[in-house]
């Protein structure tokens, strides 16, 4: 039952968030600082994922050469300008690659 009130709750919750967007003021939308948190936040967010993703298995830290690897690739696709599906598959491809040679 928990389980249940827990995701009623958050579906409630992300309606509010929804539903506070499109009720907010134009000029505080317009302000500096509001503009600047809404740019950074999505990438605080996204970076924190794939951290964690990448480098944590369960609650202990875990230095898996094959998702590493995928992560670097990733990166170097990224810095090359790749578009993202492309980066997506370089990445598991290379993860893959590596986990099928045993690493």
């Amino acid at each position: 039952m928990s389980v249940w009130i827990a995701v009623i709750a958050t579906g409630l919750g992300c309606y509010a968030l929804k539903l506070a967007g499109l009720v907010t003021p134009q000029r505080v939308l317009d302000d500096p600082r509001v503009r600047r948190f809404t740019e950074l936040v999505p990438v605080a967010l996204l970076t924190a994922l794939i951290a964690v993703q990448a480098l944590a298995d369960g609650k202990s830290l875990d230095f898996d050469p094959a998702r590493l690897a995928g992560l670097g690739a990733a990166v170097a696709a990224l810095v090359l300008r790749a578009p993202f599906l492309v980066v997506l598959i370089i990445a598991a491809g290379v993860t893959a690659g590596l986990r099928l040679l045993g690493l």
